[in-house]
């Protein structure tokens, strides 16, 4: 009987669950052009800021023909028209960022077709994490490599090269994860056969990528200012569940009788630690309002195929449990590091809140910002808490898991 490879076997897995070689969960090679069919919602997405800027985007997406999506076939065609609605939503809502002028219904000419094609995708009608990072960039030069320098987004919102920044290092970092995504099956696997050697292997290779991917992370200080992120981009990112701003939730005319809610993009959506967590047996607080059900939440706003992934891990033997079995130390040394690998990313994630939301916040209700009303102040809580609580918590669990020695 022919025996396929454990790398080709472990490729199958990961294609059955649109997990890319090359660049893990990110969409490869997304499309940049919609057909021509579509022109009117291209025009408004690729320019949001003078649209805005002009106090004219909101006529014209009133204005926007009802554009039927049974033309839009296949997957990557399919992501394109969501980030591009996606955009178009965001900007349409929240137009200027100022707190006294948000529409709380989307027109059905949007609506109508945004809902359809997010029910076909199996993706919420709002702009998620899945949209602007995972499917949100080109390289200048298609023979050229996935660096920040040879790559950019397709759409952007006011701010400047903020929203390219905040958006291609997270990809960044996605991608320098990926090899840890890859080595998955083989854990998987390894504990199966209770292969040791395999197992440690596949596990330093997983601490190898979360130090790479935390490099890239770093370079969210080179190309994001935390003023334009905070006072621009953000409002762009908000959604309109747990929003003060947005109580009841964002009509979608046409389409549902009453508001909706829907969470904005949150790193809480990427699929990449949520696996790390299952695989290393990393269990959160449960219970109402906890880190556990949060995370949970975020589940719904991933591609059904990641969602999938996540699900399948769960029922999987646990490498935990076989490396505290084995008593061998490099084995847990192996385990260790990629537990500190991943501490390492969230006390990383916590100085990048405290410097991108929590420091301009403050800042802001001391009126110190200058152009800001203190009016303009929305936190999630107030001062960041909420997202600071959730991290930490995330961050002290993720460190109590690892393993005092053999």
């Amino acid at each position: 009987m022919a025996h396929t490879s454990p790398t080709e076997g472990s490729r199958k897995i990961l294609e059955e669950y649109h997990i890319n070689e090359d660049v893990g969960f990110a969409l490869p090679q997304p499309l940049e052009d919609l057909p021509q069919a579509f022109n009117a919602w291209t025009l408004i997405a690729r320019n949001l800021p003078t649209l805005i800027d002009n106090g004219q985007l909101r006529a014209e997406v009133e204005k926007l023909p009802v554009l039927n999506i049974d033309e839009l076939r296949g997957h990557r065609l399919q992501r394109l028209a969501h980030l591009a609605l996606g955009y178009i939503t965001m900007a349409y809502v929240w137009n200027r960022g100022d707190s006294d002028d948000i529409k709380k219904v989307l027109p059905r000419n949007i609506a109508v077709p945004y809902c359809k094609l997010s029910e076909k995708l199996g993706l919420p009608p709002i702009l998620s994490y899945a949209d602007c990072v995972l499917a949100n960039w080109k390289k200048k030069d298609p023979n050229g490599p996935r660096t920040y320098e040879n790559m950019d987004i397709l759409f952007s919102f006011p701010g400047g090269d903020c929203g390219k920044g905040f958006f291609l290092v997270s990809l960044l970092v996605e991608i320098a994860a990926s090899p840890a995504i890859q080595a998955i099956p083989t854990v998987s696997s390894a504990v199966q056969h209770q292969d040791q050697k395999v197992l440690t292997n596949a596990l330093c290779d997983i601490s190898t990528s979360l130090r790479c991917a935390k490099e890239y992370f770093m370079r969210m200080h080179e190309f994001v200012d935390p003023d334009q992120f905070f006072n621009v981009l953000r409002i762009y990112l908000s959604g309109w569940k747990g929003n003060p701003k947005m109580s009841e939730g964002l009509l979608y005319e046409g389409v549902w009788d009453t508001p909706k809610k829907f969470s904005g993009g949150s790193a809480g959506q990427s699929s990449i630690f949520q696996c790390l967590d299952i695989l290393l047996g990393i269990e959160h607080k449960t219970g109402k309002g906890s880190p556990a059900e949060f995370l949970l939440e975020m589940r719904e706003y991933m591609p059904p195929a990641h969602r999938d992934f996540l699900h399948s891990l769960e029922s999987a033997p646990s490498v935990r449990e076989f490396v505290i079995s084995r008593g061998d130390a490099d084995l847990q040394n192996a385990y260790n590091e990629c537990v500190s690998g991943l501490v390492s990313l969230r006390k990383f994630h916590l100085n990048i809140v405290e410097k991108y939301i929590v420091i301009p916040s403050r800042k802001q209700l001391k009126g110190g910002s200058g152009s800001e009303k203190p009016s303009n102040v929305e936190n999630r809580g107030t001062g960041g808490t909420d997202v600071m609580n959730f991290l930490k918590s995330v961050k002290d669990t993720t460190e109590k898991a690892l393993l005092s020695s053999a």
